[in-house]
């Protein structure tokens, strides 16, 4: 299944994406990364909703890597929510979980952020 990609902003400017189908190498990847780099020069808080993504694969693990460390480094943050089963457990497996935060819900993520801006 082909990766789809949407996003829409919050209303406090925290954007969410939507992935729904399999982050791979090549295409998928791409577009993701693309995508998600034009949305860090527009704001510095991304929410990346994976629950649709049925599958990742090594180069998607390492497009998530290179998205979070683009973000670090201009001043934002990426963080993932609403992880199937089989994504958590791979992210487990890479050690990955350590270096992401991931949330339950999109809910959950935003307001992590909207409390990281109060303190």
């Amino acid at each position: 299944m082909q990766l789809r990609i949407a996003n829409r902003t919050l209303n406090d400017g925290i954007i969410v994406v939507d992935c729904a189908g399999r982050l791979v190498f090549g295409e998928e990847t791409a577009a993701l990364r693309d995508r998600v780099k034009a949305l860090i020069s527009q704001g510095s808080r991304i929410i990346l909703n994976l629950a649709e993504v049925t599958y990742i694969d090594s180069g998607g693990l390492g497009t998530l890597v290179a998205l979070y460390t683009t973000a670090r480094n201009a001043g934002g943050a990426i963080k993932l929510a609403r992880l199937t089963p089989r994504v958590g457990d791979l992210l487990q497996v890479t050690k990955l979980l350590t270096v992401f935060e991931i949330y339950n819900s999109e809910e959950e993520a935003a307001q992590s952020f909207r409390e990281g801006v109060a303190a």
